[in-house]
């Protein structure tokens, strides 16, 4: 597993709390880049005005903490594309009722 890869895996330990479901399957995630042992994570939230992004980035750099090969971590949260519920995986989806 490469360290991207180890990064999305501890991304999911994330939740939303409102819905339940980790920051990775309900699409919030749009990017993560890897410069030597600097990771960047590009993510967005459900809302504009959701007030959950201060929790949501600090539990992001917490997790991330814990990762092999990661030492700095910069998150950036964006508005542009605004999230949407097609942005979810299939298992996000079915457990929140979208069919």
């Amino acid at each position: 597993m490469d360290i991207k890869d180890r990064v999305l895996e501890a991304l999911r330990n994330v939740h939303d709390p409102e819905l339940g479901i980790n920051i990775v399957d309900l699409g919030l995630v749009y990017g993560v880049q890897v410069d030597g042992d600097t990771v960047h994570i590009t993510y967005t939230l459900t809302t504009m005005g959701c007030p959950i992004g201060p929790l949501i980035e600090a539990e992001m750099k917490q997790f991330l903490s814990g990762v092999e090969g990661v030492s700095n971590v910069e998150a950036e949260m964006v508005l542009r594309p605004p999230w949407t519920p097609e942005m979810m995986s299939e298992e996000a989806k079915a457990a929140l009722g979208f069919f």
